[in-house]
Order: C-alpha cells, then sequence, then structure tokens
C-alpha cells in the first residue's frame, strides 16, 4: 500500500500537468474537446481508482506469485531481458482481459467507466473502475509464470504499463506514421473509444496494435468516418460512482425480468448489450440510434458551480495527496475511514454538479461524517503536526462546502427551474 501510494504522488501531478497543457493548446487552437465539468468528473473518476487500489480492494482469484510457486518450470533472475519479455507478457495479458471486458455482458460493467465520457482527451484516461474488486484473469500470465518471472518484476511493470496508456488519450495527435505498424497510438485509440458502426469494438490492443492485427480486432481510423466518443447507452451523470454500477443494475434488472431461468443465467455472459427477446420494447432504455444527431450531457449549468467543482476537486487532491504521503503513519484500519471520506467526497460533489437536490442530503452526511473525524481523532489524521491550524482551516472548508451546497439546491438550482418552466 505504501509503496504504491508513493508511485502514485508522484505520478499525479505529472498527468494533471499534461492535462492542463492540452486545455491551454486547446485553447489557442479555438477548439475545446475537453470541457470542464468532463474533465472534473473524468480526473474524480482516476480520484476514487486510486484511493481503491491504494487501500487495496481489489483481489486476484488465482495470484501470479501462487502460479510461479505451483507452476514455475524454472525461475529467472531479473535481467533486462527478463522485464522486456514480461512486459510483452503483460500487454497480452492487457489485450485479451481488454477484450473480454467488450464481449462479455458481465465484464463490461467494470469498463463501461473509461468509455463514458463524450469527448476524447487526457482525463478521461483517468476514467478507471472501482467496480473490479475481483481479478479473474491473472491466469493469462501464465508465460511468464511458467518461466518463473519473479512475482516483483510483474508488480513493477504493472503500474509502468497502466500509465504509459495514458498520453494516446487525445484527439491533438495525428497518425504517427511508422510507429502505426506496431504501436497503439491516438489515431488507433480514437478508433477504440468511437461508437460509430465502423469502429465498435476494435483496437484493443493497450500498448502494442499488433495484438489486433494478428488476431482480427484491428480497424484503421478512417478520414470519412471521424470518431463520434461515449456509449451507446448514455451514462447521464458526472457521478463516477454512479457510472462504475449502472450497467451492473441493468443487468440485474434485466435478470429479475427475465421470464425463463436461462435468460436469467445467461445474461451474464453473452455479448455486451444483449437483452432477452422484446425487452428494448417491454423495459426500454436510452440508447443513442444515431451517433451523428444526440445531445451531450451537461452542458447546463452556471459558471458558479463550475468553479466551485473545480475547488471541491483540488481540494480533494490534496487531501488525497495528504492520504497517499502519510499511509503508513496513519495505518490499518483508520486509513479505510479516510478511503470511505474520499468516496463520500466525491459523491457529494459530483451530485451537485449533475444539478441534483438530493445533493444536499450527501453533503450534510459529509459534513457530519468530517466533523466526526476530527471530533474522534482530534484532528485530521495526524495533520495538526504539520499544520498546527489545520482542524480550523478544515472546518471553515466543510462548512463552507455545506452552506455552498445549500445555496445551490435552495436558491440557483430553483431558479433555474423557474425559469425553465416560464420559457416554457
Amino acid at each position: 500500500m505504501e509503496q504504491y501510494g508513493k508511485i502514485l504522488l508522484i505520478a499525479m501531478p505529472f498527468f494533471l500537468l499534461l492535462i492542463v497543457i492540452e486545455k491551454i493548446y486547446g485553447y489557442f487552437k479555438g477548439v475545446n474537446h475537453a470541457p470542464m465539468m468532463d474533465s472534473i468528473s473524468s480526473i474524480s473518476s482516476g480520484m476514487t481508482n486510486a484511493v481503491k487500489d491504494a487501500l487495496g480492494l481489489s483481489i486476484a482469484i488465482i495470484s501470479y506469485e501462487w502460479m510461479v510457486t505451483h507452476l514455475a518450470l524454472i525461475h529467472v533472475e531479473a535481467t533486462i531481458l527478463t522485464y522486456v519479455i514480461a512486459f510483452f507478457v503483460i500487454d497480452f495479458y492487457g489485450y485479451w482481459s481488454h477484450r473480454w471486458a467488450h464481449q462479455i455482458n458481465f465484464f463490461w460493467n467494470k469498463h463501461a467507466i473509461h468509455h463514458s465520457s463524450e469527448e476524447f482527451n487526457l482525463a478521461c484516461a483517468l476514467r478507471q473502475p472501482i467496480s473490479s474488486f475481483i481479478n479473474l484473469f491473472t491466469f493469462l500470465l501464465l508465460p511468464a509464470a511458467l518461466f518463473g518471472v519473479p512475482s516483483t518484476v510483474i508488480a513493477i511493470l504493472l503500474p509502468i504499463h497502466l500509465f504509459l496508456q495514458f498520453w494516446y488519450h487525445t484527439r491533438y495527435i495525428g497518425k504517427l506514421g511508422f510507429l502505426e505498424k506496431f504501436m497503439v497510438t491516438p489515431s488507433h485509440h480514437r478508433v477504440h473509444h468511437a461508437i460509430n458502426p465502423e469502429y465498435m469494438d476494435k483496437n484493443h490492443g493497450q500498448i502494442f496494435i499488433f495484438w489486433d492485427k494478428l488476431f482480427g480486432t484491428f480497424q484503421e481510423e478512417l478520414d470519412s468516418v471521424p470518431p463520434v466518443f461515449g456509449i451507446t447507452r448514455p451514462a447521464h451523470t458526472w457521478n463516477p460512482i454512479k457510472i462504475n454500477f449502472q450497467h451492473l443494475w441493468l443487468l440485474i434488472k434485466d435478470a429479475y425480468h427475465a421470464e425463463n431461468w436461462k435468460d436469467k443465467f445467461t445474461i451474464w455472459f453473452k455479448p455486451t448489450g444483449w437483452r432477452p427477446k422484446n425487452f428494448d420494447k417491454k423495459y426500454p432504455i436510452d440508447k443513442i440510434t444515431d451517433v451523428y444527431r444526440f445531445d451531450k450531457y451537461g452542458h447546463q449549468h452556471s459558471q458558479l458551480l463550475m468553479y466551485w467543482s473545480l475547488v471541491q476537486l483540488f481540494t480533494t487532491l490534496g487531501l488525497i495527496s495528504y492520504l497517499f504521503g502519510n499511509i503508513a503513519t496513519i495505518g490499518l484500519p483508520t486509513i479505510f475511514v479516510y478511503g470511505l471520506y474520499i468516496f463520500l467526497t466525491v459523491y457529494s460533489y459530483t451530485e451537485l454538479m449533475d444539478t441534483r437536490k438530493f445533493s444536499v442530503f450527501w453533503e450534510g452526511l459529509r459534513f457530519l461524517f468530517s466533523m466526526g473525524i476530527l471530533y474522534y481523532y482530534g484532528d485530521w489524521f495526524g495533520m495538526s503536526s504539520l499544520l498546527s491550524f489545520s482542524n480550523e482551516m478544515l472546518i471553515t472548508y466543510f462548512t463552507l462546502s455545506l452552506v455552498m451546497s445549500c445555496y445551490f439546491v435552495f436558491i440557483e438550482f430553483k431558479n433555474t427551474q423557474n425559469s425553465l418552466s416560464y420559457d416554457n
């Protein structure tokens, strides 16, 4: 936990800097491929995923270490060649786990969050799942385990492999010539994120594109078909925690309504999007039928709400940084209390971003929970030893946050609704 927290502490500022540079570049180009609310939602999703991983809230059914211990035919040293071979094995594992996430109903739930943005930018790369509590695909690392590649090599390479997938989530880089033949590029990944019929379920590679070419899932980006991004069943929310479980909730409801037991069981393993016969008529859901004609979500908000959401984002980032830098001293089980605070915070302010009136309830709950932490522990998880006035500062922030939430819900949202009713 502590080591992973330190890695994230280094990676987060780097990712944020690149996101800001992309935003500034778009401004000078006169285009906006990174709307502020969309980016806030994406970064918030990344924060919840990072906290979940740092707290170790996921397990593997078969761990890599177990496979090495019980199945290795030989054992190799951690040389440069070992790292290179292991990197290719991890990418093979990444291709198939990624492909199955797109092709099997149940597995799509954990991946839908990554595709849920209706934009394509560096921030959307951070839309990573919190719903993947169990890793079923560790067995795909079997080739490395058979050769006895040390588990430390895999542990080091896995986050590096993930971080290397960040850069190609952008619309500002065109095709890259020779690199297009073997590496995943922004052009390849734009195809992957697109909902155009020509592009659906293509280019699952994570670092190397030759897996797609080998297994028949490659599609080049076409000049005549500009990619349209998102998911065909739009999320209609900025709340990343809700998005993480939307597809699962749909599957649960469809399984409940299914009239025969075969459908109740097989719906989980059918191709992504499959529903029992006539369900689209009996239990309709919102689905994009024309990718070139649909309204993007969430552009009706005030400047003040956008700026306040930015304040919430950066304040939460600061508190997460404190968690990652002090995991060892905060210790178990207290870090899970901290983690719960982060999840409650993100849920609260993204509900407010959705202009939902019930968001004031979540903010009130967060206020009580935060004050309870200060009362029970005496300060914010030892922060007063670094900053003597931290309690006063945090009490001011929590109080201001509740006041602002009340203002938006009881004044601004109400006035906006009245204005819309008058216009109609």
